[in-house]
């Protein structure tokens, strides 16, 4: 065992959360809360994977869960096609291999939703097999360790960043060493302000000795964010309102929301009314504009929605064309249904 390796071990028994995968952690298990906090923070994590697993014990019990049941838990946590990757994974792993996590690194790559980095982690975690796992935190340690300023988020820098992930792995303890990986660059090798002043790896690490701490890991510019507006109809009837059920291979696929006139710049209420796709939805039936909400600022990762809501009430009777993505449901339902988290800000506010 190296100085790093050894080192990174002792400081993980000393400092390490208690975190409720960590104290059996079965495939099943590191799986799920791997999935989960993926691009989410442990704190807000934790209560997700807490509530998955009360409610799906074993991936054979989440396998027989509908896709909307997962959607509906799963809201709030955004980029939902993890959820629905977590969902047919659960489905792959229950047909394909008797409801088993396979022991074996390319054959958990196999399984939908689980890439190199995933399958390090079962692998190693639950398994003990020495695969390297490569996450955000691993990233930013090994490249204050070495002071590498190859960018982390090109071919040549995920190759060789994997490839000292590798190297530097205790292969004895794999899982140990993954999660002690992890973990220091989490709460102590930090983005901002880390540790560096007792940090028990500074007499390795390059980075401190060259004064380049702040300027790693490197990363190239990201791809440049687009607007979008949604003009969203909310539309009420004796007690009841318009669900529309998003299906096209877009943003939130298969969650819920109203339904929507989409533009390319903003517009008045008097322009959305004008439009002939808001003539088609009301079916020139009388109706009263009640309220529009200020305007929801939304951002994901590529994309900036701006939405405002324009809060109608039918006069007659209900449209007379129901489809599958468009349907009356009472007010008092909306719960049921998975939606976007922006939708949920509009109904909370």
């Amino acid at each position: 065992m190296n100085i790093i390796q050894d080192t990174l071990l002792k400081w993980f028994d000393a400092n390490r959360r208690d975190l409720p995968w960590r104290h059996n952690p079965t495939p099943y298990e590191v799986w799920l809360s791997e999935v989960i906090l993926q691009q989410t923070r442990v704190s807000q994590g934790m209560d997700y994977y807490l509530r998955f697993i009360e409610r799906w014990p074993t991936v054979v019990d989440l396998a027989e869960a509908s896709e909307e049941e997962v959607l509906k838990m799963w809201q709030g946590l955004g980029y939902y096609s993890r959820a629905r990757n977590l969902h047919h994974c659960a489905q792959q792993v229950t047909s394909e291999h008797k409801g088993q996590f396979p022991p074996d690194y390319e054959k958990l790559k196999q399984l939908k939703g689980i890439g190199d980095y995933t399958a390090a982690a079962i692998a190693s975690i639950a398994f003990n097999l020495p695969h390297a796992v490569v996450d955000g935190n691993v990233y930013r340690v090994l490249a204050r360790l070495y002071d590498i300023d190859t960018p982390i988020n090109i071919n040549e820098g995920q190759k060789l960043f994997a490839q000292l992930a590798e190297d530097l792995l205790n292969r004895k303890q794999p899982g140990l060493h993954n999660q002690a990986l992890m973990e220091f660059g989490a709460l102590h090798c930090t983005p901002k302000n880390p540790n560096c002043l007792l940090c028990p790896l500074q007499a390795q690490c390059l980075a401190f000795t060259h004064q380049t701490v702040m300027q790693r890991p490197v990363k190239l510019q990201k791809v440049k964010v687009t607007t979008r507006y949604f003009n969203y109809l909310v539309i009420k009837t004796n007690g009841c309102i318009y669900l529309h059920k998003r299906s096209d291979n877009d943003i939130w696929k298969n969650l819920y929301d109203f339904p929507c006139i989409e533009s390319e710049q903003p517009m008045s209420v008097e322009e959305v009314i004008a439009t002939e796709k808001f003539k088609q939805i009301i079916e020139n039936k009388p109706f009263t504009i009640i309220k529009t909400s200020p305007v929801f600022i939304h951002k994901l990762t590529h994309r900036t929605i701006l939405a405002q809501f324009i809060e109608i009430k039918l006069e007659k009777k209900l449209l007379r064309i129901e489809t599958k993505d468009l349907f009356l449901t009472p007010e008092t339902d909306l719960g049921d249904f998975p939606i976007p988290r922006l939708i949920d800000l509009y109904l909370n506010n």
